[in-house]
């Protein structure tokens, strides 16, 4: 499918200035008011937040101008896999939220957006919801971070270097110098994820069935495996140390509650109650320091992934409600 693209000269945090690009579709009149929605980790733009998304659905693009955009090293914009020499592959160099911020923040002006209405994502893209209102408080009215967190916490840092390991580890890595797809250490990383990414009573009540699995082991070997095999071993790994230094504190003196009460936006926080790394109880804490905060617990047995939209239909149900509810005050 062919998307926009943004070019754009960027300077790093790490020091290095970027030839980059964004990718990105927009749906709906541009006079509308503008929603942005980035990508996750493994998250890829015509899959992004579809649940959500439609003329019936809580941001449709009748009402609102929609700018869907690829996260730096997911694979569409910038990242180890697609960018010119000399930052190509693993010359590609480190990329944090920050910078994505700043590169969204400039996507924003060539497109005549001087404020957004809502900044809204899952996962990784909640994480950019807080770190956007953050660096640009004047530029966005709401924000909603579903399954996500204004601070990677130990525990979420640690599961993700338990997968990083399991892509480095394989033989086809090749200690990072593979030039073939690394089909081993991809797979390895799909299995290692997916158990994380759903829960206990996922399994418990075999929640593949309603999704139309025979058993576990096919909806795995579909929805993870083969799914983590059309992805670049290095794009991983970038998405996951910009994950992992993932902090609005450190613009606040590194006290996180004082960053939280800085934020200006209104934030609606919607964790899943069996999200194993992004906890609900975080959530809990950041509410009560945002100045603007609802909390909204989407109740489901389908974990971290449910935020995403492809948990149960009440899920998406609940979810949209509380969106178009959200959007509505």
């Amino acid at each position: 499918m062919a998307y926009e693209k943004f070019d754009l000269e960027l300077p790093l945090k790490c020091g290095v200035t970027l030839p980059a690009f964004l990718t990105y579709k927009t749906l709906g009149d541009p006079k509308n008011p503008a929603v942005m929605i980035p990508t996750c980790y493994t998250g890829r733009i015509a899959g992004t937040m579809n649940a959500f998304i439609g003329d019936d659905d809580a941001v449709s693009p009748k009402k609102y101008f929609v700018i869907i955009v690829g996260l730096l090293g997911g694979s569409e914009s910038s990242s180890p896999s697609n960018q010119p020499a000399p930052f190509d592959g693993p010359n590609f160099p480190k990329t944090i939220y920050e910078d994505n911020i700043h590169a969204q923040f400039k996507l924003m002006q060539h497109l005549g957006v001087e404020k957004l209405f809502c900044y809204m994502g899952y996962s990784m893209g909640g994480q950019q919801a807080y770190h956007f209102a953050t660096l640009y408080p004047d530029h966005v009215q709401k924000i909603i971070p579903l399954a996500s967190s204004a601070q990677t916490s130990g525990f979420n840092w640690n599961f993700l270097e338990g997968v990083k390991s399991a892509v480095k580890a394989s033989s086809d890595f090749m200690a990072g110098a593979y030039t073939e797809p690394v089909m081993i250490g991809t797979t390895a990383f799909g299995r290692v994820y997916s158990n994380w990414a759903l829960s206990y009573e996922w399994f418990k009540t075999k929640a593949w069935e309603a999704a139309g699995y025979k058993s576990s082991e096919e909806y795995l070997l579909s929805d993870w495996e083969k799914r983590l095999n059309t992805w670049d071993a290095r794009d991983l790994l970038q998405m996951a140390v910009t994950w992992q230094e993932g902090d609005i504190a450190i613009y606040h003196d590194n006290d996180y509650a004082k960053a939280l009460g800085a934020i200006k936006a209104e934030a609606l926080v919607m964790p899943s109650r069996t999200d194993q790394y992004f906890r609900w109880e975080e959530s809990v804490e950041e509410v009560k320091y945002l100045k603007k905060g609802k909390l909204a617990i989407i109740e489901t047995v389908w974990g971290h992934i449910a935020g995403g939209g492809v948990g149960t239909p009440a899920d998406n149900v609940f979810i949209n409600k509380e969106i178009s509810e959200f959007f509505a005050k």
